[in-house]
C-alpha cells in the first residue's frame, strides 16, 4: 500500500472524506435544480464525481451507479490527448464510446480540471443522459441502428472551454444536430455549472488544508478502499463461479436469445471476471462498450462488499475485467450501442448470480432486468418538436433478509420515473394508468416485488415510438428455492387493434395510440411454503395477491369473503405440498 492510513490524523481524514462526498452531492443537486429535460431533472439519469490528478475516482455522488465506474476512462483519455495543454478554465466535453471513454452517445461528459496554485490537482466530472443527440429515432437510443453513425452526434475529446473562453462552434454544432436544442443546451449548461461547483469547493478545501494535504488524504481514501476490499475478498472461498443469463433477443436479428456468460474467479485477495461464452456483438444497437461493462462489474462487486467501503475507486484495483473484443460486452469500434443499457443490466445481474454462490447472505434474487425505456418523439399540433424519454423500473427480487422493496429501481441505475404531472403539463402525453400488477411477482419465503403497469397515450398528431425491455422469455431468476419472476410486456392499442410488441424496437404510432407496458416481476427468495401465512394474508388484504394465487403459490387457504386464513385447511394443504415436493426430490435423486 502506498500510505499507512493509521499514521494520518483520523479527524482530518473524516472531515476531508465527508467534505468531498458533500461536494459531489452538491454537484448532483445543482443538476436537479438547473437541468431542463425530464430525463435529467426528474429521472436523475446523471452522475457526478471527483477524480484525482491521475484520473482515479475519489468521491462519487448519489445518482446513477453504472455511470460512476466509467469516469476514470474519459479522464485518462483527456490526460493522454491533452497531456501538455490542460489549463485553468478549461472544460472538456465528450461522448465517443470508442476513443474517448464514453458509454453511449446520449451520455455526454463534461469534465473540468481543477487547479490549485497553477498546479493540476483533480477533475470535476459530470455525465448526463441527454434527451436527444440526433440519429434515426427521437431519444437517440435506437435498438435498430446497425452502426454508431446512425445513433447521433459523436463528440471526441474536445475542449468546450479553453482558459475560460467557450468554443461557440461546438455549442452551435450540438444545437443544429438535435431535435430539442433548448433542452439539450440547457442540460449541458447545467452540467457545466455542476462542474464549476465541484471545482470551487475543492479549491476551498485545498485553501484550508493545503493542496498537498488534500492530495495525501485522497490517496489514503483510495488505499483504504483497496485495503478493505482486499480484506473482505480474502474471506471469500477461492474458486471459479459461473453464471449464465440471457437476453430475449435484439431488434435486428431473427429473435435468437443472446447469451451473457460470466465466470467470477476468486483467488486470494483478487477477483477476475471473464465472459468466455458470451454472444458475439450484434448488428442491433445494444452492444455494451467495455467502459460500460467494467462499470457494471464494479457496481455488482461493490454491492457484495461491506457497506463501510469508502466512496473511492481504490477497490477497482483488485478487480480484473477481461472480455474478448468483438463480443456483446466489448464491441469493436463503430458498433451501435445506443440502447446498451439492457446488456449492462444483464452484466450486473449475471455477476450477482455468480456472487450468490460466494456470499448468498448478501445477494437478492433477480429483478425486472433494469429500466425499461421508452421514447416518444415528433411534432405537436402547432409543429413544435418534442421528445419524451422515460424509464420504468422498480420490481426487485426477494432478499435473504426480507421481501423485495416495492417500486425501487435496479441497483445499477438509482433513478426515478418522471412525475405524471410534469409529463402531462409539458408534453403531448397522457398517463392513463400507473400502479402495481396483482400477482405479478415470483413467490418465495421472501417474495419478489410486484411488476408495474404504466399506460401512456400519445396525444400528438403522430409520433415515433422507441421502446426497450427484456425478461419476457427468460424470467427473473429466483434464489434459494424461490420461484421465477413474471414476464414483461408491451402492448400497443391503436383504434380497434391490440398488438403485442416485441421486447424492443421502433415504429410510428397514431394520435391517441396507447402503449400498455408491464415490467417483469421480481424473482422470489426461499421456498414459498416457508412464507409466514400472515404475510400472505397481508398481501391479499393489500390487493397485491389474489386469493387463488395465495393458495396455488404458497399453500395458504384464505376465505374469499372474510379474507381470513383457514389455518386447518392451510396446514393440510402445505403438508400435502411438502410431501409432493419431497417425493419429487427423491425421484430426481
Amino acid at each position: 500500500m502506498a500510505l499507512n492510513v493509521k499514521l494520518l490524523d483520523p479527524i482530518t481524514y473524516e472531515v476531508l472524506q465527508n467534505g468531498l462526498d458533500s461536494i459531489v452531492d452538491e454537484m448532483a443537486l445543482t443538476i436537479t435544480r438547473t437541468g431542463y429535460s425530464t430525463i435529467v431533472r426528474d429521472v436523475l439519469d446523471f452522475a457526478t464525481a471527483l477524480c484525482d490528478r491521475e484520473g482515479q475516482m475519489i468521491a462519487q455522488g448519489l445518482t446513477t451507479v453504472v455511470h460512476l465506474g466509467s469516469f476514470p476512462d474519459p479522464v485518462k483519455c483527456i490526460l493522454a490527448a491533452y497531456a501538455n495543454s490542460i489549463y485553468p478554465g478549461d472544460v472538456f466535453i465528450l461522448n465517443d464510446p470508442y476513443g474517448s471513454g464514453g458509454i453511449h452517445l446520449p451520455d455526454i461528459y463534461v469534465i473540468k480540471p481543477i487547479f490549485v496554485d497553477n498546479e493540476l490537482e483533480a477533475f470535476s466530472c459530470v455525465v448526463a443522459h441527454h434527451s436527444d443527440v440526433g440519429g434515426r429515432v427521437p431519444g437517440s437510443m435506437s435498438t435498430e441502428a446497425t452502426e454508431l453513425c446512425q445513433e447521433g452526434l459523436c463528440l471526441p475529446t474536445l475542449k468546450l472551454y479553453e482558459r475560460g473562453v467557450p468554443n461557440e462552434a461546438i455549442f452551435a454544432i450540438i444545437e443544429k444536430n438535435v431535435r430539442v436544442p433548448v433542452a439539450v443546451i440547457g442540460d449541458l449548461r447545467a452540467e457545466i455549472a455542476a462542474a464549476q461547483i465541484g471545482e470551487r469547493h475543492y479549491q476551498r478545501l485545498a485553501a484550508k488544508y493545503g493542496a498537498l494535504t488534500v492530495r495525501k488524504y485522497t490517496a489514503a481514501f483510495l488505499d483504504s478502499s483497496e485495503a478493505l476490499a482486499r480484506s473482505e475478498i480474502a474471506s471469500w472461498p477461492d474458486g471459479a463461479y459461473e453464471f449464465t443469463d440471457y437476453l430475449d433477443g435484439d431488434a435486428v436479428a431473427d429473435g435468437e436469445p443472446l447469451v451473457l456468460h460470466v465466470v467470477v474467479t476468486i483467488e486470494g485477495e483478487r477477483v477476475t471476471v471473464t465472459f468466455p461464452k458470451t454472444s458475439a456483438q450484434v448488428k442491433a444497437g445494444i452492444n455494451s462498450p467495455l467502459t460500460y461493462t467494467k462499470s457494471a462489474v464494479y457496481g455488482a462487486i461493490r454491492l457484495a462488499l461491506g457497506a463501510d467501503l469508502p466512496n473511492a475507486a481504490g477497490y477497482f484495483r483488485v478487480i480484473d475485467v477481461v472480455a474478448a473484443e468483438g463480443t456483446l460486452v466489448h464491441p469493436r469500434p463503430g458498433a451501435p450501442c445506443g440502447a446498451r443499457g439492457i446488456v449492462g443490466f444483464r452484466v450486473m445481474d449475471a455477476v450477482l448470480g455468480a456472487l450468490a454462490q460466494v456470499v448468498p447472505e448478501r445477494v437478492p434474487a433477480d429483478g425486472e432486468g433494469g429500466c425499461s425505456t421508452m421514447s416518444f418523439g415528433g411534432f405537436t399540433a402547432d409543429y413544435r418538436p418534442f421528445v419524451y424519454v422515460d424509464s420504468l423500473a422498480g420490481s426487485r427480487g426477494g432478499r435473504p433478509s426480507g421481501d423485495a422493496p416495492e417500486a425501487v429501481p435496479h441497483p445499477m441505475a438509482n433513478q426515478a420515473n418522471t412525475p405524471i404531472e410534469i409529463i402531462e403539463a409539458s408534453l403531448p402525453i397522457r398517463i392513463e394508468e400507473y400502479g402495481f400488477a396483482t400477482d405479478a411477482c415470483g413467490a418465495g419465503k421472501y417474495r419478489g416485488a410486484l411488476a408495474i403497469n404504466r399506460n401512456i397515450r400519445n396525444l400528438a398528431p403522430d409520433a415515433v415510438l422507441q421502446f426497450r425491455s427484456d425478461k419476457r422469455r427468460f424470467l427473473p431468476y429466483p434464489l434459494a428455492g424461490g420461484r421465477p419472476g413474471t414476464p414483461s410486456s408491451y402492448v400497443l392499442v391503436q383504434g380497434d387493434d391490440r398488438v403485442l410488441l416485441p421486447t424492443m424496437g421502433a415504429r410510428s404510432i397514431e394520435q391517441n395510440a396507447v402503449l400498455l407496458h408491464t415490467t417483469a416481476g421480481g424473482g422470489g427468495w426461499g421456498d414459498p411454503l416457508e412464507r409466514n401465512a400472515a404475510s400472505v394474508q397481508a398481501d391479499v388484504w393489500n390487493e397485491k395477491l389474489s386469493v387463488s394465487h395465495a393458495e396455488r403459490e404458497y399453500g395458504v387457504v384464505i376465505d374469499p369473503i372474510t379474507l381470513q386464513v383457514d389455518t386447518v385447511a392451510t396446514g393440510r394443504l402445505r403438508k400435502r405440498l411438502w410431501a409432493a415436493k419431497s417425493l419429487s426430490v427423491q425421484s430426481r435423486g
